[in-house]
């Protein structure tokens, strides 16, 4: 059976937004470096991405070579090859089609997930905030990443607003990035 393992960037105090990263330009390109080359790392892990609208749009918008209408530093080509050949099942029940190597996932959300998981294969890779607050309702995401930011934003949005239960975690690797960075990952505790 293959695992979904979730992974997000997060400020100190919570906050998911993808541009709450360092204002200090030096800073800034490191974090970004170090973020890109850990991303890279956990895509490894997985053969497949579940995105939901939102969260696909944006990586699209982002990490499509054929469509790319700017030409992002050198150092983010390992992630983007990565990524854009990857395939992708879409979570959403408003689109009509996908592109850019998907699939749509419509129907009942534990139903799909749990038949892409009894799919042969590495594991499925999931990130974004609705979504993942609706696969963890569901006791679905078999891996937590946290990459802990060295910053506090003061804003959110934050993660898993509105879970109505705990999920107990243990703590199975924690790695320190070059930029300050903390990548944390944790497995559910089965029974808790």
């Amino acid at each position: 059976m293959r695992s979904l393992l979730y992974s997000i960037n997060v400020t100190l105090d919570g906050c998911v937004h993808h541009n709450a990263i360092p204002s200090d330009e030096a800073l800034q390109q490191e974090q970004l470096r170090a973020t890109h080359r850990h991303a890279t790392e956990s895509l490894d892990r997985a053969d497949a991405l579940l995105f939901g609208r939102v969260t696909y749009g944006m990586m699209e918008g982002a990490w499509r070579l054929a469509t790319r209408t700017s030409t992002p530093p050198d150092w983010t080509e390992p992630f983007a090859r990565t990524i854009d050949a990857m395939k992708k099942y879409v979570v959403s029940s408003t689109l009509d089609r996908v592109e850019w190597n998907s699939e749509l996932v419509r129907g009942d959300l534990g139903e799909a997930v749990r038949a892409l998981k009894q799919q042969p294969g590495k594991a499925l890779l999931t990130g974004g905030v609705q979504l993942p607050l609706a696969l963890a309702e569901l006791g679905l995401i078999d891996e937590y990443e946290f990459v802990m930011q060295p910053r506090i934003a003061g804003h959110g949005p934050t993660l898993f607003a509105g879970l109505s239960r705990y999920v107990e975690l243990k703590l199975v690797d924690r790695k320190e990035l070059s930029s300050g960075a903390v990548a944390l990952r944790y497995e559910p505790r089965r029974g808790a």
